[in-house]
């Protein structure tokens, strides 16, 4: 397809993806970069491990909050997703399986991951949403089908997240859950916007169960 984020650069970091043993694919949030999140993403290094980061067109994959109706953050929703199926598919190409394969994504990044997992489920190496959830005005928990297979989904947030209604981490989670994920859920009293260290700590562990476990 063609679209607001086709034809934007792929950022690549870790392990090069011809030598690498496992991809995680890294989705950047509203006004950052696919080179910030890849920042982020290399405290996490493991060696044998690729980042591919695709970028937003003007930094934002779609214009209105995730809770809006989908119709309005159209085109970008969809052309934020096929720029995650395009990575994914260069994992896939450098002969990487779809289970060595994870997703991880902060905000609106977050969002978008999340919903591309729900919506192609298979077995992967691990989702991990960050301040995030599926995206929509209301969410059908019986609208998505499919075997994620005990993928580990991983969802972090505050309860009081300015963005993210708690109510959507907890409709999320149970989609995930319904598509046979192994889900972790966790909402942290008081946070902000950000992600803290017991996120960057169980983002670091799905990470090396990519290459050790």
């Amino acid at each position: 397809m063609s679209g607001p984020h086709q034809g934007q650069p792929l950022v690549t970091a870790g392990t090069p993806l011809d030598e690498a043993e496992a991809v995680v694919v890294l989705v950047h949030g509203r006004g950052a970069t696919a080179r910030s999140i890849v920042r982020m993403g290399e405290t996490f290094h493991r060696p044998g491990v690729a980042y591919l980061a695709p970028q937003a067109n003007r930094n934002a994959w779609y214009p209105n909050p995730f809770t809006a109706p989908v119709e309005s953050n159209e085109p970008g929703r969809s052309s934020g997703l096929q720029a995650i199926a395009d990575a994914v598919g260069e994992a896939e190409e450098a002969g990487i399986p779809t289970e060595h394969v994870a997703l991880l994504g902060f905000s609106q990044g977050a969002c978008l991951a999340s919903e591309f997992v729900a919506r192609r489920p298979a077995r992967y190496g691990g989702l991990a949403a960050l301040s995030g959830g599926l995206i929509g005005e209301t969410i059908d928990v019986e609208a998505y089908d499919g075997d994620l297979d005990g993928t580990p989904v991983f969802f972090g947030c505050s309860d009081v997240d300015p963005h993210i209604p708690e109510e959507r981490v907890h409709e999320s989670a149970a989609v995930f859950e319904r598509l046979n994920a192994d889900v972790t859920k966790r909402l942290y009293p008081g946070m902000g916007h950000t992600i803290n260290a017991d996120e960057s700590e169980h983002v670091s562990g799905m990470i090396a169960d990519l290459v050790d476990g």
